[in-house]
């Protein structure tokens, strides 16, 4: 669940670990040649307690073997059933276990991957519904803007790119994607449904909103509610997995109440049907160029800065930042992340992005990278467990898709709303994104809408260049239509 607001959750939710760099380290507990290369001694921690942070980081994030084959398989209209979401979990145990060692082993640190909640959203409902993009080309938009990223990280353009977009449009960001996936979170339910469409002949005769909240009477919507207030209940009472357990009782619920079913011919053997299957090339012939362009650069924006955010703050929890807040070594760890989210692409199964809940087995004492390579191992081992996700019904994903969405809706807490030149930039990238289900329109509106700010307050000078030419661009972008129809044929 990669999203920066997470981070003081976490800390209020568990014993605060030191935060002093020079703190008096604990004498290494064994690992002999482990214990050398991960510096075991120099961060003052020991292989137990190592091994025992990446076992907790692995039992809060495991949820998302489930969680992404359920989102991808819901947007890439595949059946419960469907062989394609047990190939989806299996992918994403997979991926998640592979980038997880890598970060470990080369970036040192106690940073977990797996595929990225919000932008898994964007990817199943945005560019498949939203943009008609087939499943393979939204795929291959993850695998190019993986490799942007990859690209801003080796030419060092990470610093411009922070310093360039304000600090309450990427709150607000973070805040919006979360309110995206609360709201796919209560559809997935079925609490939430289709009002009247403009436009529709149902729309002539019928007095209703756009959306309407449906009054549960089905079982599934009843089995939705029972998932979600125990999730709640649980992350209210602090319990470690807390996602994994409601999502397992509410499966057992569901099956009891004839929601979901066991296949009768499941099949245990791992299938990987999902790796390569993505198509670079769909978005540029599906869409017009320009359009193709923001759209890639809209998840981009997402995906750096959601890195950015998790990586400084899991730092500083674990006691391994700087005083002035930077990480050393942080352009290993950069690099590391902004590939994982090509290879989520190729793989077919989205992003991956290092999660918040890396902070858990930080909270236990994770200190080094040997703690991510034990919990990339047990992804690793997780792919066994994929054929579950046939068995999982989305109203038992569903409500961890609510409780992750409050999570990262958080951060809207550190904008200032009550200033017209955050909080109205703020207010249109947080609600456009779920109402109008594109993370792009988001963006493009707050971007404009700041500049626009901005300039009539007379602060022109506190617009950077690159706020300017990407806010041109999203005007553009939204005038596209009225455009081509002055445009030579």
């Amino acid at each position: 669940m990669p999203a920066r607001a997470r981070h003081a959750r976490w800390r209020e939710g568990r014993n605060r670990v030191s935060t002093a760099v020079d703190a008096a380290p604990r004498p290494a507990g064994g690992g002999g040649a482990i214990a050398d290369y991960f510096k075991f001694g120099e961060r003052g921690t020991d292989f137990i307690t190592e091994a025992r942070g990446g076992l907790t980081t692995f039992m809060v994030m495991v949820y998302i073997v489930f969680v992404n084959a359920s989102i991808l398989g819901d947007g890439f209209g595949l059946a419960p059933t469907d062989p394609g979401r047990i190939a989806l979990s299996a992918g994403t145990a997979l991926i998640a276990g592979i980038m997880t060692i890598a970060m470990g082993v080369v970036g040192n640190y106690p940073f977990a991957l797996a595929a990225g909640l919000g932008i898994n959203a964007i990817v199943a409902f945005g560019l498949t519904f939203g943009r008609g993009l087939t499943p393979a080309g939204a795929m291959g938009v993850i695998v190019l803007e993986g490799l942007a990223v990859t690209v801003l990280v080796l030419i060092g353009l990470r610093e411009a790119v922070m310093n360039a977009i304000p600090l309450a449009l990427k709150r607000a960001i973070g805040a919006g994607i979360g309110l995206f996936i609360l709201f796919i979170g209560f559809a997935n339910g079925g609490l939430i449904q289709t009002g009247c469409a403009p436009g529709s002949e149902a729309a002539k005769t019928c007095i209703g909103t756009l959306v309407t909240y449906h009054l549960p009477e089905t079982t599934g919507q009843f089995v939705f509610l029972f998932g979600l207030a125990l999730t709640v209940v649980l992350w209210a009472r602090r319990i470690k997995a807390a996602l994994v357990i409601s999502i397992l009782v509410t499966t057992i619920v569901a099956l009891v109440g004839g929601v979901t079913s066991i296949p009768a011919n499941i099949s245990w053997a791992p299938s990987f049907s999902t790796i390569g299957a993505f198509d670079i090339g769909n978005v540029f012939t599906t869409l017009p160029l320009l359009t193709a362009i923001l759209v890639i650069f809209a998840i981009m924006l997402t995906d750096f800065f959601d890195t950015m955010g998790t990586v400084t703050g899991v730092a500083a929890e674990a006691g391994l930042a700087r005083e002035d807040g930077s990480v050393p070594g942080v352009g290993r760890v950069l690099l590391v992340d902004s590939i994982a989210a090509g290879v989520g692409g190729l793989a077919g199964v989205s992003s991956n992005t290092t999660y918040i809940e890396s902070a858990a087995g930080v909270a236990d004492g994770a200190r080094t990278g040997f703690a991510s390579v034990v919990t990339g191992v047990l992804f690793l081992l997780a792919i066994f467990l994929a054929p579950l996700a046939g068995i999982i019904p989305g109203v038992a994903t569903a409500p961890a898709l609510v409780l992750v969405g409050y999570l990262m809706f958080t951060q809207v807490r550190d904008i200032k709303v009550g200033d017209v030149e955050d909080g109205i930039p703020a207010l249109l990238t947080m609600i456009l994104m779920p109402l109008t289900y594109d993370i792009s329109v988001g963006i493009g509106a707050g971007f404009i809408s700041w500049v626009l700010i901005k300039v009539a307050r007379g602060k022109v000078s506190e617009v950077h260049p690159l706020m300017w030419v990407v806010s041109v661009a999203f005007a553009l972008f939204f005038l596209q239509n009225w455009l081509n129809a002055y445009l030579p044929k």
